[in-house]
C-alpha cells in the first residue's frame, strides 16, 4: 500500500492527482494555473510548486510528469534556456518545416526515416525556425528537450542524465517509433550543428530519485498520458473534439504514411499511436450555432428535432481548409438545399452530422491501414452533447465511449509512477474510467447511408482527395 502522484502540465495550468497505489483511487487533487508567459519554462515550475502546496504531495513515494507535447526548451552548455520556449503549433515555424521537407528529399523520404513529416508542431522544425531566425540563440544552444524532459530534470535537481520517453520522443520529428532510435543527422539538418538529447527511458524505467530519495518515473506527453490514464487497450481510439479534431488509435506497429496524413506517436506502454488530425471540429458546431443565434446545446436540440440525413443537406466542414482531406485552402460549403430543407433544425443536424463525417474520414485513414477499431472514445465538450452521442455511434461504425471528466493525463501519470515503483512487467491494473456507453443498433445502416451522402458530395467536390 502506498500513494503516487501525477502531474500534468498543460499550456495554462498544472494539475496534480495523488492517487492509491494499489486501486488507482483519487485521494487528493490540487491544480494551479501558470502566473507567466506560457513559454517561460519557469512559469510552468511555480504552477507546480503552487499546485502541490498544502502538503498534497506529503507521503507520496513517487512522481509521474505528462506535459505539452512537443514544445522545445533549447539549453545553453550551463543548462540554462538560451530564450522562450517555443511551443505547439506555432504558425511562424510553417515555413521552415516546408523547408526541412525539402531540404530532406521530400515528405516520403522523411515517413521512411522517422514515420512523420515535418510540421509547424514538430521541435525538429522549430530548431530550423530557430537557426534561421534567432542564429545566436542557436549557436547558443547545446541540448534540447520537451516540456515534460524539463521539467523532470527539474524534479530530478538537474543531474548529469537527461531522460524523456519514447511518447515524448516520437514526436519530435527526429525520433523513430518504428526503430526506437534517434536520428542526429536530423537534428544536425535542422540546427546546423549536434546537441545533447535526452536518454529515451523504458516504459516503467524510473527516470531517477530526488535528491530526498523521491522516485521520478520517465514521464510522457499529456496524449500518451491521457491514453494510460483511460486504460486505453488494443482496438481502442479516442476521438478529441476541440476546435480542431484529432483521431487516434491504440496500435501494434508505427506506420510510416508518405502523404503525411497519419503521424505515428510512440505510446507510454510499448504500443504505438496513429495519429490522424482533422482542423474542423467543434468551430464548425460553434459557428453553426452562431448562425441559428443559438449556443452549442442549442444547436443539440434542434438537431434532435430533425431527421437522420438533414432532408438531403450535405455541410462539408472545411471551414478553416482541412488537413483530412489535404485541402488547406479550400472553404466549408452546404449543399442539398431545397425549400423543404431551408429550415434550422435541418441545419443543426447537417452541422453534427458534417463534423462527424469528418472525423469519420479520419478514422477511415486509419481504418485503411488496418488500424483495428473497437470502441471510439469521445473527449471534450461536444461529447457532452445529446445530438453528438446519438449520431456518433451510427456515423462511426463503432460503439462509442463517453467518458466521466478526470484529469486522465495527471492519472495516467501517477499510473506511470506506480509502475515504476512496483519494478513489475505489467503496469497496475486500476480500474477502467466510468464511462457511458452508446451502440449504433439498429440505426446502423441509417448512419451509413448519411455516410454515404457525405462521401458522395465530397467526391463531386474533391474527387480522390481523402485517398483511401
Amino acid at each position: 500500500m502506498g500513494i503516487v502522484a501525477g502531474l500534468d502540465s498543460s499550456a495554462e495550468y498544472t494539475s496534480i492527482v495523488v492517487c492509491d497505489t494499489e486501486t488507482g483511487a483519487v485521494v487528493r487533487h490540487g491544480h494551479a494555473e501558470h502566473p507567466g508567459e506560457r513559454d517561460d519554462p519557469q512559469s510552468w515550475l511555480r504552477s507546480l510548486g503552487t499546485a502541490a502546496g498544502s502538503g498534497r504531495l506529503a507521503d507520496v513515494q513517487a512522481i509521474g510528469v505528462s506535459a505539452q507535447q512537443q514544445g522545445l526548451v533549447a539549453l545553453d552548455g550551463a543548462g540554462e534556456p538560451v530564450g522562450a520556449a517555443l511551443l505547439g503549433n506555432d504558425q511562424r515555424v510553417q515555413t521552415a518545416a516546408a523547408d526541412l521537407v525539402e531540404a530532406f528529399g521530400g515528405r516520403a523520404a522523411w515517413a521512411a526515416a522517422v514515420g512523420t513529416v515535418p510540421q509547424a508542431a514538430h521541435p525538429v522544425s522549430k530548431l530550423r525556425w530557430l537557426a534561421r531566425e534567432q542564429p545566436a540563440a542557436a549557436r547558443r544552444t547545446a541540448e534540447v528537450m520537451q516540456p515534460h524532459d524539463w521539467l523532470v530534470w527539474q524534479l530530478l535537481g538537474r543531474p548529469a542524465r537527461r531522460v524523456t520517453d519514447r511518447g515524448d520522443a516520437s514526436g519530435t520529428g527526429y525520433w523513430s517509433a518504428a526503430t526506437e532510435s534517434y536520428r542526429p543527422d536530423l537534428v544536425e539538418l535542422a540546427l546546423g550543428h549536434q546537441v545533447g538529447l535526452p536518454e529515451v527511458a523504458g516504459p516503467a524505467e524510473p527516470a531517477g530519485h530526488t535528491p530526498e530519495g523521491l522516485l521520478i518515473s520517465a514521464g510522457t506527453g499529456q496524449t500518451m498520458a491521457a491514453a494510460f490514464g483511460l486504460g486505453l487497450e488494443h482496438g481502442d481510439v479516442v476521438i478529441s473534439l476541440g476546435a480542431t479534431g484529432s483521431v487516434c488509435a491504440v496500435h501494434h506497429e508505427a506506420l510510416a504514411d508518405p502523404s503525411g496524413t497519419i503521424t505515428s506517436y510512440a505510446d507510454a506502454t510499448g504500443m504505438h499511436l496513429p495519429v490522424v488530425r482533422t482542423l474542423n471540429a467543434t468551430r464548425v458546431l460553434r459557428g453553426a450555432a452562431g448562425m441559428l443565434g443559438t449556443d452549442l446545446e442549442g444547436l443539440s436540440e434542434l438537431a434532435l428535432s430533425s431527421t437522420p440525413g438533414s432532408s438531403g443537406l450535405v455541410l462539408l466542414p472545411y471551414l478553416e481548409g482541412e488537413q483530412t482531406p489535404q485541402l488547406p485552402h479550400t472553404a466549408g460549403s452546404l449543399h442539398g438545399l431545397r425549400r423543404e430543407s431551408m429550415q434550422p433544425e435541418y441545419l443543426a443536424r447537417a452541422a453534427v452530422e458534417g463534423m462527424l463525417c469528418g472525423l469519420a474520414d479520419a478514422l477511415e485513414v486509419l481504418r485503411a491501414r488496418g488500424v483495428s477499431v473497437r470502441r471510439v472514445f469521445l473527449l471534450g465538450q461536444a461529447a457532452g452533447l445529446g445530438a453528438v452521442r446519438e449520431v456518433a455511434p451510427a456515423l462511426l461504425d463503432a460503439q462509442v465511449v463517453v467518458p466521466e471528466p478526470a484529469d486522465y493525463a495527471a492519472i495516467g501519470a501517477a499510473r506511470q509512477a506506480a509502475w515504476a515503483l512496483s519494478g513489475s512487467g505489467r503496469p497496475p491494473q486500476w480500474p477502467a474510467a466510468a464511462c457511458q456507453v452508446f451502440e449504433a443498433g439498429e440505426q446502423r445502416a441509417v448512419g451509413q447511408a448519411v455516410r454515404q451522402q457525405y462521401a458522395t458530395v465530397r467526391e463531386e467536390m474533391y474527387p480522390g482527395a481523402l485517398g483511401v
